[in-house]
Protein backbone atom coordinates (compact mmCIF):
# COMPACT_ATOMS: atom_id res chain seq x y z
CA UNK A 1 0.00 0.00 0.00
CA UNK A 2 1.42 3.37 -0.67
CA UNK A 3 -1.06 6.12 0.89
CA UNK A 4 -1.06 4.04 4.40
CA UNK A 5 -3.02 4.85 7.78
CA UNK A 6 0.24 6.37 9.43
CA UNK A 7 0.74 8.71 6.82
CA UNK A 8 -3.38 9.85 6.57
CA UNK A 9 -2.80 9.97 10.58
CA UNK A 10 0.24 12.55 10.02
CA UNK A 11 -1.50 14.87 7.32
CA UNK A 12 -4.77 15.01 10.15
CA UNK A 13 -1.76 15.69 12.71
CA UNK A 14 0.00 18.32 10.74
CA UNK A 15 -3.67 20.26 10.03
CA UNK A 16 -4.77 20.35 13.46
CA UNK A 17 -1.06 21.71 14.55
CA UNK A 18 -0.28 24.07 11.93
CA UNK A 19 -4.70 24.59 10.60
CA UNK A 20 -7.59 23.97 13.44
CA UNK A 21 -5.13 25.53 16.25
CA UNK A 22 -3.74 28.69 14.92
CA UNK A 23 -5.36 29.29 11.50
CA UNK A 24 -1.68 29.50 9.97
CA UNK A 25 -1.10 30.69 6.50
CA UNK A 26 2.20 31.28 4.45
CA UNK A 27 4.21 34.47 5.28
CA UNK A 28 2.64 37.05 3.97
CA UNK A 29 -0.22 35.51 1.96
CA UNK A 30 -3.19 34.12 2.07
CA UNK A 31 -2.75 30.61 1.66
CA UNK A 32 -2.95 28.17 3.99
CA UNK A 33 0.08 26.89 5.96
CA UNK A 34 -0.84 23.10 5.45
CA UNK A 35 0.18 23.50 2.19
CA UNK A 36 3.40 23.43 3.10
CA UNK A 37 4.27 20.25 4.89
CA UNK A 38 1.87 18.83 2.26
CA UNK A 39 3.97 19.73 -0.57
CA UNK A 40 7.20 18.62 1.19
CA UNK A 41 5.48 14.91 1.56
CA UNK A 42 4.72 14.86 -2.34
CA UNK A 43 7.92 15.87 -2.99
CA UNK A 44 9.40 13.02 -0.81
CA UNK A 45 7.16 10.38 -1.97
CA UNK A 46 7.89 11.48 -5.31
CA UNK A 47 11.78 10.70 -4.48
CA UNK A 48 10.70 7.17 -3.35
CA UNK A 49 11.42 8.12 0.30
CA UNK A 50 10.45 5.41 2.90
CA UNK A 51 7.30 5.96 4.65
CA UNK A 52 8.81 7.11 7.82
CA UNK A 53 10.30 9.77 5.75
CA UNK A 54 7.51 11.01 4.18
CA UNK A 55 5.66 11.34 6.89
CA UNK A 56 8.65 13.28 8.60
CA UNK A 57 8.60 15.81 5.88
CA UNK A 58 4.50 16.31 6.57
CA UNK A 59 5.23 17.03 10.44
CA UNK A 60 8.51 18.90 10.00
CA UNK A 61 7.01 21.89 11.45
CA UNK A 62 4.71 21.01 13.70
CA UNK A 63 7.01 21.24 16.79
CA UNK A 64 8.96 24.23 15.84
CA UNK A 65 5.91 26.04 15.11
CA UNK A 66 2.74 24.57 17.01
CA UNK A 67 0.85 27.20 19.16
CA UNK A 68 1.47 27.72 23.10
CA UNK A 69 -1.71 26.39 24.05
CA UNK A 70 -1.09 23.42 21.77
CA UNK A 71 2.58 22.97 21.87
CA UNK A 72 3.69 19.85 19.67
CA UNK A 73 6.56 17.80 21.84
CA UNK A 74 8.99 15.42 20.29
CA UNK A 75 7.31 12.79 22.56
CA UNK A 76 3.91 13.21 21.07
CA UNK A 77 5.15 12.57 17.52
CA UNK A 78 7.30 9.31 18.82
CA UNK A 79 4.19 7.89 20.30
CA UNK A 80 1.93 8.75 17.80
CA UNK A 81 4.12 7.82 14.83
CA UNK A 82 7.49 5.76 16.52
CA UNK A 83 11.01 7.50 17.28
CA UNK A 84 12.20 7.79 13.91
CA UNK A 85 9.85 9.95 12.29
CA UNK A 86 10.41 11.91 15.59
CA UNK A 87 14.19 11.71 15.29
CA UNK A 88 13.57 12.65 11.78
CA UNK A 89 11.56 16.16 12.73
CA UNK A 90 13.70 16.68 15.09
CA UNK A 91 16.92 16.90 12.70
CA UNK A 92 15.25 19.55 11.04
CA UNK A 93 13.28 21.92 13.52
CA UNK A 94 15.39 24.91 15.03
CA UNK A 95 16.97 23.82 18.54
CA UNK A 96 16.19 27.60 19.79
CA UNK A 97 13.95 29.75 18.15
CA UNK A 98 14.96 32.65 20.70
CA UNK A 99 18.59 32.79 18.54
CA UNK A 100 18.69 36.18 16.25
CA UNK A 101 17.93 35.21 12.88
CA UNK A 102 21.46 34.90 12.02
CA UNK A 103 22.92 32.86 14.97
CA UNK A 104 19.51 30.30 14.27
CA UNK A 105 20.82 29.96 10.40
CA UNK A 106 23.76 29.51 11.12
CA UNK A 107 22.92 26.85 13.90
CA UNK A 108 20.66 25.04 10.94
CA UNK A 109 23.33 25.44 8.25
CA UNK A 110 26.14 23.67 10.99
CA UNK A 111 23.83 21.23 11.40
CA UNK A 112 23.71 19.90 8.29
CA UNK A 113 26.88 17.74 8.87
CA UNK A 114 25.48 15.50 11.20
CA UNK A 115 22.39 14.47 9.03
CA UNK A 116 21.18 11.43 7.90
CA UNK A 117 20.62 10.35 4.47
CA UNK A 118 16.80 10.88 5.40
CA UNK A 119 17.26 14.60 7.18
CA UNK A 120 18.97 15.53 3.92
CA UNK A 121 16.18 14.36 1.89
CA UNK A 122 13.61 16.63 4.39
CA UNK A 123 15.48 19.20 4.41
CA UNK A 124 15.93 19.19 0.62
CA UNK A 125 12.38 18.72 0.19
CA UNK A 126 11.86 21.81 2.89
CA UNK A 127 14.19 23.70 0.67
CA UNK A 128 12.75 23.32 -2.33
CA UNK A 129 9.32 24.08 -1.38
CA UNK A 130 9.78 27.13 -0.23
CA UNK A 131 12.64 28.43 -2.70
CA UNK A 132 9.99 27.17 -5.52
CA UNK A 133 7.35 29.06 -3.65
CA UNK A 134 9.46 32.36 -3.38
CA UNK A 135 10.55 31.96 -7.20
CA UNK A 136 6.94 32.02 -8.43
CA UNK A 137 6.05 34.53 -6.24
CA UNK A 138 8.80 36.66 -7.47
CA UNK A 139 8.31 35.94 -11.61
CA UNK A 140 4.86 37.37 -10.86
CA UNK A 141 5.23 39.96 -7.78
CA UNK A 142 9.22 41.30 -8.74
CA UNK A 143 10.97 42.01 -5.58
CA UNK A 144 8.15 43.28 -3.15
CA UNK A 145 7.06 39.61 -1.94
CA UNK A 146 10.68 39.68 -0.43
CA UNK A 147 9.24 42.44 2.00
CA UNK A 148 7.55 39.96 3.84
CA UNK A 149 10.09 38.30 5.48
CA UNK A 150 12.29 39.25 8.36
CA UNK A 151 15.58 39.91 6.39
CA UNK A 152 16.45 40.87 3.22
CA UNK A 153 16.08 39.69 0.15
CA UNK A 154 19.70 39.27 -0.29
CA UNK A 155 20.30 37.46 2.92
CA UNK A 156 17.41 35.63 2.62
CA UNK A 157 18.60 34.03 -0.54
CA UNK A 158 21.85 33.95 0.56
CA UNK A 159 20.52 31.58 3.37
CA UNK A 160 18.87 29.57 1.22
CA UNK A 161 22.09 28.65 -1.04
CA UNK A 162 24.22 28.27 1.75
CA UNK A 163 21.88 25.62 3.15
CA UNK A 164 21.03 24.28 -0.56
CA UNK A 165 24.85 23.86 -0.89
CA UNK A 166 25.43 22.07 2.39
CA UNK A 167 22.82 19.69 1.63
CA UNK A 168 24.70 18.72 -2.10
CA UNK A 169 27.92 18.75 -0.24
CA UNK A 170 26.20 16.13 2.66
CA UNK A 171 24.85 13.79 -0.23
CA UNK A 172 25.70 14.68 -3.47
CA UNK A 173 23.95 12.22 -5.29
CA UNK A 174 20.58 12.28 -3.71
CA UNK A 175 17.66 11.63 -4.89
CA UNK A 176 16.84 15.56 -4.66
CA UNK A 177 20.17 16.73 -6.03
CA UNK A 178 18.62 17.76 -9.80
CA UNK A 179 16.61 20.01 -7.97
CA UNK A 180 18.64 21.54 -5.21
CA UNK A 181 20.77 22.28 -7.98
CA UNK A 182 17.57 23.75 -10.20
CA UNK A 183 16.91 25.64 -6.74
CA UNK A 184 20.57 26.93 -6.95
CA UNK A 185 19.59 28.16 -10.35
CA UNK A 186 16.58 29.67 -9.40
CA UNK A 187 18.30 31.85 -6.51
CA UNK A 188 20.84 33.10 -8.84
CA UNK A 189 17.83 34.50 -11.12
CA UNK A 190 16.39 36.35 -8.21
CA UNK A 191 19.57 37.76 -6.95
CA UNK A 192 20.89 39.38 -10.20
CA UNK A 193 17.12 40.81 -10.96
Amino acid sequence: MLYTEKILKAIKFSAKTHNHYQQQLRTGKKIPYITHPLTVGIILSLAKSPEDTIIAGILHDTIEDSAPDYKVTAEMITERFGKNVSDLVLSVTEQDRKLSWDDRRKEALDHISNFSNDSVLVKSADIISNVSEIYDDSCKKSDKIFERFAVSKEKTLESYRKIADALLLKWPTSPLSDDLKDILNKIEIMKNK
